[in-house]
């Protein structure tokens, strides 16, 4: 039995996780793999919006302008393409690793600290409703996707877009409320930067059966500044910046994640509803 354990490990190696796959983008640049997916067409109606919400009574407070002892810093965020997603979440379920996030807490709002990393919560979500208030803000001379970047990733998987989209020109399917390359928003419901916006989501997690096949999508409805821009869309996998999406069995609750992407983008006033 030993000899036959034995070969067999020589044979297939040792089963064991790899460390994530790390992307060169700089080696990327001369072929910008990720221009293959951005849609610039149609872009969305621009319409006026309205106000904010306070937590119902049966809510999950993932920040109410006091401390960010709800999140933590994961060890590694979120995936660009479908294999290094796939990677961060076989190493995630292996080796958790997280640290304290080194985001600010100032006048109750909650500022990304740039080049410190995502965050994400410490509890773990499936089917949730979500409120969540944002702020880009005044930022002379950026433009396109470098524009008060962020998102906020259900599941760590499933970005939703946040970025100054008003005015500013991007691609559709990249713009605020995008489902990120899947979903371009029903209209442009976005306030002018320096101005609170708020999403108001109601995402359906995916479903898989026992074999690790499908069994149902990830679908997800948004308002935007009370604005619906998100009608039960049905969502083709995780969102990601390069290549196609494409679904993988996963656990059924991850948590809620929110991007670093180099832009002082402010956040108030999250809670979520488990459904």
């Amino acid at each position: 039995m030993r000899f036959c354990t034995a070969i067999i490990l020589l044979l297939f190696g040792t089963l064991s996780y790899t460390q994530p796959i790390e992307i060169d983008f700089g080696a990327l640049q001369a072929t910008k793999p990720w221009a293959k997916t951005e849609q610039w067409e149609p872009v969305p109606m621009k319409v006026t919006p309205g106000t904010f919400t306070a937590p119902p009574s049966d809510a999950i407070v993932l920040f109410d302008g006091g401390d960010l002892d709800a999140w933590h810093k994961p060890k590694y965020g979120y995936g660009a393409r479908m294999d290094q997603v796939e990677s961060i979440i076989d190493w995630k379920s292996e080796h958790p690793e997280f640290s304290d996030p080194e985001w600010l807490v100032k006048d109750g709002q909650m500022i990304v600290n740039p080049g410190t990393g995502a965050i994400e919560t410490k509890q773990a979500f499936g089917d949730v409703q979500l409120h969540i208030e944002w702020l880009a803000p005044v930022d002379p001379g950026k433009e396109d996707q470098g524009y008060s970047n962020s998102g906020v990733f259900f599941m760590g998987l499933y970005e939703i877009q946040v970025l100054n989209s008003y005015e500013n020109k991007t691609y559709a399917n990249g713009q605020a409320g995008a489902m990120y390359k899947q979903h371009i928003p029903l209209v442009n419901a976005s306030r002018p930067p320096g101005e609170w916006q708020s999403y108001d989501i109601i995402f359906m997690a995916p479903k898989f059966k026992e074999d690790g096949n499908l069994d149902s999508p990830a679908y997800i409805t948004a308002f935007h500044n009370g604005v619906l821009i998100q009608n039960h869309a049905e969502l083709e996998g995780p969102c990601v910046f390069i290549g196609e999406p494409y679904y993988f069995k996963h656990a059924e609750k991850l948590p809620l994640l929110l991007q670093d992407h180099g832009n002082k983008v402010r956040f108030r006033n999250i809670w979520v509803r488990e459904l």
